[in-house]
């Protein structure tokens, strides 16, 4: 638990206050081995293999189900990758590669009820790339998108066989689906098997995808959403400017208004420690421009990872059992208007 909580830290201190790369950095990711998708190895989740995508935490009702799925998950894994001067992770580093399953237990195990789960390892870049202008993480940013365009593409060619799919990915994740889904679906025959898409805590522009739309309503198919989550009362400006103009879903309502939502509305939140569903007692949630408030009674749960005014490690753990339920809602529409 320790370990989760410094980790989070860590992931928080990087995202809001501006760990960058030097040029000079970008030296040290030319050897990074490129993954072969072919080799198990180099999936966290594959549906046929016992691994932390099956997992179901104690209190949730809907059992693991990817034997029978009939539709498929492709989820990215955020940015795990927070100290050193790599720009790009190594796949044969055992505690960073703990650090992802760790990250996808929570994050890709809400779809199991309903989809298989595929997840896969990538040259994921640090941290530190992601600020503007710098020519050195975009190219870490290519090499990283390219393993996740290679691993979509074998997943097309030996797995997807016609199947409905939904992506989901958070914070780096989202990242690289914004672009996934430009290559792969705008405009292209495989967005008619496209139920739905959560890239969760990035900023993703509401019109960022050509025929396909922000999603305003729980068991609307073909369109994507998003968030991200913050105490209540922040706004776009200091540590949160750079989420300026995202779009913005309330996963309580699935509604992109900016009304009050009551707290009472939650289906369950997953812990650090994923032995259990619980209340984590929020009081109420609302849009606020490209945020998402987050309102706790006074008996908040603090087994999340709630650090100063940003939520965003929690972005998916506080919203687990709302994930889960909506995502097989939408699997049954898209199936009911096939």
């Amino acid at each position: 638990m320790k370990s989760i909580v410094k980790l989070s830290l860590l992931i928080s201190a990087a995202l809001f206050f501006g760990i960058f790369a030097k040029e000079g950095d970008f030296e040290r990711t030319r050897t990074k081995r490129v993954p072969d998708y072919s080799i198990d190895a180099n999936w966290i989740a594959l549906p046929w293999r016992l691994d932390v995508a099956d997992s179901v935490p104690a209190g949730c009702a809907t059992p693991d189900n990817q034997l029978n799925a009939v539709a498929d998950v492709f989820y990215v894994h955020p940015t795990m990758l927070l100290t050193g001067n790599d720009l790009n992770g190594d796949l044969e580093d055992k505690k960073l590669n703990k650090r992802c399953d760790q990250c996808t237990r929570h994050q890709a195990s809400p779809f199991n009820a309903c989809a298989r789960v595929f997840a896969p390892r990538y040259r994921q870049v640090h941290i530190k790339c992601f600020k503007p202008n710098n020519a050195a993480g975009k190219i870490a940013l290519d090499t990283a998108y390219s393993d996740v365009k290679k691993a979509f593409e074998y997943y097309l060619a030996h797995w997807n066989q016609g199947r409905p799919i939904i992506l989901a990915g958070h914070s780096q994740g989202a990242f690289h689906l914004e672009r996934l889904i430009k290559e792969f679906f705008v405009g292209k025959s495989l967005l008619k098997q496209l139920i739905v898409a959560y890239p969760i805590g990035f900023n993703i522009k509401a019109d960022a995808f050509t025929g396909i739309p922000l999603g305003d309503s729980a068991n609307q198919t073909g369109c994507f959403v998003t968030w991200n989550t913050v105490k209540w009362g922040q706004d776009t400006t200091g540590n949160f400017t750079f989420y300026r103009g995202s779009a913005c879903v309330n996963p309580l309502s699935w509604k992109s208004e900016t009304n009050v939502v009551k707290g009472s509305l939650q289906k369950g939140a997953v812990p650090l420690d994923f032995k259990s569903v619980e209340h984590s007692n929020i009081s109420q949630v609302k849009i606020h421009g490209s945020l998402l408030w987050v309102d706790f009674n006074k008996h908040g749960s603090k087994r999340f990872f709630h650090l100063g005014p940003s939520y965003h490690v929690s972005d998916m753990n506080l919203f687990y059992m709302d994930i889960r339920e909506n995502a097989s809602l939408r699997v049954n529409a898209f199936l009911s208007r096939q």
